[in-house]
């Protein structure tokens, strides 16, 4: 019980901090609207996953113990970040508050955004395996490991479904529309400041 309370605690925490997985969700929404904010964040629940398959099966220490390796992992997460802030940084398409007049991205394109964004993120492979190493007790049958990882994504995908309900409220929406360039410059700046941190990202 104790093992499952803080799973639990340690998991709701740590998603409920900003980071890019909830700047992406946030300017997905008021951008496109519910049906894509939503298929981001089932991409962000399932590229959790990623992580959770390859730490049970010891892929990740075999990453995390080769400093090259690492560095890939660490800079196509910057990479992806980056590029995404810079596309919404120098963004001068004018939504208008009518969801008809966005221009939409297909449901595939809403999943992958959300996908990528959490599975090339480092700092989730090492909350994943902190959390495997050092709460999950190493004697666990793998059904109970995978089922802490099925957790971790479902509270993942409840926690970006609230932020997407939230941001693609009409009147939410129409608000932030209003002051879309400024918005999209934040969110813009924030995902390369978010992914420039990742260079200085270490786990020794």
């Amino acid at each position: 019980m104790n093992e499952i309370l803080a799973v639990a605690t340690i998991t709701i925490l740590a998603v409920i901090s900003p980071g890019p997985d909830f700047a992406m969700v946030t300017r997905q929404s008021y951008t496109y609207g519910i049906k894509t904010g939503l298929l981001c964040a089932l991409g962000i629940a399932i590229g959790v996953q990623v992580h959770v398959f390859y730490t049970i099966f010891g892929i990740t220490l075999i990453i995390m113990s080769s400093s090259t390796l690492f560095l890939a992992v660490k800079l196509m997460g910057v990479f992806y970040l980056v590029y995404i802030g810079i596309k919404s940084f120098i963004n001068k398409t004018k939504l208008g508050t009518d969801s008809t007049t966005s221009q939409p991205i297909s449901h595939f394109n809403a999943f992958k955004t959300g996908f990528l964004t959490n599975a090339l993120n480092p700092k989730t492979m090492f909350f994943v395996v902190s959390v495997y190493s050092q709460v999950i007790q190493a004697g666990n049958p793998i059904w109970l490991n995978l089922g802490y990882g099925v957790f971790i994504s479902l509270v993942h995908l409840v926690w970006f479904s609230l932020i997407a309900l939230f941001f693609a409220t009409p009147s939410v929406r129409n608000k932030v529309l209003i002051y879309q360039a400024i918005m999209d410059k934040i969110i813009g700046i924030l995902l390369i400041v978010l992914g420039l941190s990742l260079l200085f990202f270490n786990v020794s």
